[in-house]
C-alpha cells in the first residue's frame, strides 16, 4: 500500500513537473503581465532559456531570421528578469548565474554559424554581459554600503 501511494505521489509529482516545462513562450508572456514582482524574475528567465533552445533549433535549421528574433527575445527578458531583480532585491545571484549561463550556450551557438549570421549572437552576448555587469554591481553596491556606515 505504501509502495503504491508513493508511486502515485512521484507519478503527480512528474506530471506537474512536465506540465510546468511544456509551457509555450506566449503561455509565459502572459503569465508575465500578471506575475508578482518577486515571480517575475524566474519567468523572464524561463523564457529567456526556451528562446535560447529555439534560437539554436533555428539556426539548426537555417532559418535565420526567426533566430534572430528569438535572439532579441532572449537579451529583451533577460533584461526584464534584470530589471525586476533589481527592483525587488531578489533573485539577483540567480538571474547573473542564468544569464552567464545563455551567454556561454551563444557562444557555443556562435561557433557553429557562417560569418553572416555570427555578428547578431556576437552583439547579444555583449548585451547579456552588460547585464551581468549591472547585476554584479548591484549585488556588490550592497556590501559597499554596509562597510561605508
Amino acid at each position: 500500500m505504501r509502495r503504491l501511494a508513493f508511486t502515485l505521489l512521484l507519478l503527480a509529482l512528474a506530471s506537474a513537473y512536465g506540465a510546468a516545462r511544456d509551457e509555450t513562450v506566449d503561455e509565459l508572456k502572459s503569465r508575465l503581465e500578471s506575475a508578482r514582482p518577486e515571480d517575475r524574475p524566474e519567468l523572464c528567465i524561463r523564457i529567456a532559456r526556451q528562446q535560447l533552445r529555439n534560437t539554436d533549433k533555428l539556426y539548426s535549421d537555417s532559418k535565420a531570421e526567426e533566430a534572430r528574433a528569438a535572439l532579441d527575445d532572449i537579451v529583451t527578458y533577460s533584461e526584464k528578469a534584470r530589471d525586476a531583480a533589481t527592483e525587488t532585491k531578489k533573485h539577483l545571484k540567480n538571474v547573473e548565474i542564468d544569464v552567464r549561463k545563455i551567454a556561454d550556450k551563444l557562444r557555443d551557438i556562435k561557433r557553429t554559424l557562417t560569418f553572416e549570421d555570427q555578428a547578431p549572437v556576437d552583439q547579444a552576448v555583449r548585451r547579456l554581459e552588460d547585464i551581468r555587469t549591472a547585476l554584479l554591481k548591484e549585488m556588490f553596491a550592497k556590501d559597499n554600503k554596509k562597510e561605508k556606515k
